[in-house]
């Protein structure tokens, strides 16, 4: 009881089926220092019902005061976790019980924060912190006092018996004065690193559930309300739910009906927040992949160049012309008149000849002779705007642009 260090054990609903599938949500456990197995299942089996699997850690009193060992204990738990997460990532709610978050909770927060440095990879912590959706503080968090820890060393809770002697609490008290006569200072340290680490956790985006009564001796309830008020003025989610008569750590067996209610709601609650958590970190990721725009630009433009140079090589084994619009082989066009772009191809493998309309119908043919008269005017009307061009089928259909006309070569 006296001890440092701790132990840690899984309580998972398909062990007891003999099952062996993973968990889908988890609950560690952080109990009261010094506690035993059987002190925690009236709550672990309310987890269970709940269907969340439950990772309970039981800290020894000195870890209040060696703060080392409650870091060892701490990474322990961590590499446990990441081992677990590593398989499936599911959501994750600590819930802390009197002494608790003091002897070793609040070195799980700063391991995975980065603050306290126990060689665990910072990738397998972030893991971990992102899967996190929630707080439950049951009778805590209660002042980080060596007063505090002569209370709890002799109270009934710890000691498991309803008034304990006064030769022991003699003794605590005598070694709750020394400690304050030797380490004071590191006392009033650890006092204001726990709370920092305990406010901190306001960037997590998680919502908080508090058990508390007015009954409390080890925890008063103006400690607790200052925390809760605390973290709402930070811009957190909590809810705060009082109680008249019960006693420390004893909320649930007091008043199962209203704790079982609280902590059913919120475990729902955490559930919901861990999925937008998940939603919102794989959108990010995603962004991350994402190339930007001028990447995108640039892929764009070399496909297009690629692309037209692909087509000006061949066209069925034909060196391309390109024009404004259109691709025309070289082999099927005799020459041309006019500055303008555009093509048409014959779909009988004959030539065409393209006239501007900005040209003299004399300049641009001038028959000879009496002969060259006659056939001019029999293959050669006047009148040729209602010729049918058929344009090449690899160009498409486009409109005849104004001011442009085409008529075939004569065989003569």
């Amino acid at each position: 009881m006296w001890g440092y260090g701790g132990k840690y054990y899984w309580r998972k609903r398909n062990s007891q089926g003999g099952g062996g599938g993973r968990c889908e949500a988890i609950v560690v456990v952080f109990a009261w220092m010094s506690s035993e197995e059987r002190n925690l299942k009236n709550h672990v089996d309310l987890y269970d019902s709940l269907l969340w699997d439950s990772l309970v850690c039981h800290s020894q009193f000195l870890n209040m005061f060696l703060p080392d060992k409650a870091a060892d204990v701490a990474s322990d738990l961590v590499s446990e976790l990441v081992k677990e997460l590593k398989a499936k990532s599911v959501p994750i709610v600590f819930a802390s019980f009197s002494g608790g978050p003091n002897a070793c909770m609040y070195k799980v927060l700063q391991i995975l924060e980065g603050v306290c440095d126990t060689g665990l990879n910072q990738d397998d912590c972030r893991l971990v912190r992102n899967c996190i959706s929630g707080f439950i503080y049951d009778s805590c968090p209660v002042d980080f006092t060596s007063d505090l820890g002569a209370r709890l060393a002799v109270h009934p809770t710890t000691l498991k018996m309803s008034k304990p002697p006064k030769p022991f609490v003699w003794a605590a008290n005598g070694i709750a004065s020394s400690l304050d006569y030797v380490f004071l200072n590191r006392f009033e340290s650890q006092r204001a690193e726990f709370w920092q680490t305990l406010y901190s956790t306001i960037t997590m985006r998680v919502p908080y559930l508090i058990l508390c009564s007015e009954n409390d001796d080890l925890a008063p309830y103006q400690t607790i309300h200052n925390f809760a008020t605390r973290l709402q003025e930070l811009g957190g989610n909590v809810k705060l739910v009082k109680w008249n008569d019960s006693p420390h750590v004893g909320h649930y067996r007091y008043n199962q009906v209203d704790y079982k209610a609280a902590v059913s709601d919120f475990l729902s609650k955490a559930a919901s927040v861990y999925l937008q958590k998940t939603r919102s970190l794989d959108r990010e990721a995603m962004k991350e992949e994402t190339p930007c725009d001028d990447e995108i630009t640039e892929s764009t433009q070399s496909f297009g160049a690629s692309s037209t140079s692909g087509l000006n090589r061949s066209f069925n084994g034909t060196p391309l012309v390109t024009t404004d619009h259109f691709f025309v082989p070289r082999s099927t066009v005799g020459y041309y008149v006019g500055n303008g772009g555009g093509s048409v191809q014959d779909e009988h493998k004959q030539d065409l000849i393209r006239l501007s309309s900005a040209q003299n119908e004399d300049d641009a043919v001038k028959p000879n002779g009496v002969l060259g008269q006659m056939l001019f005017d029999v293959y050669i009307p006047k009148n040729v705007e209602d010729w049918d061009v058929k344009l090449s089928e690899n160009a498409g259909r486009s409109r005849r642009r104004q001011g442009k006309r085409f008529i075939r070569r004569s065989r003569l």
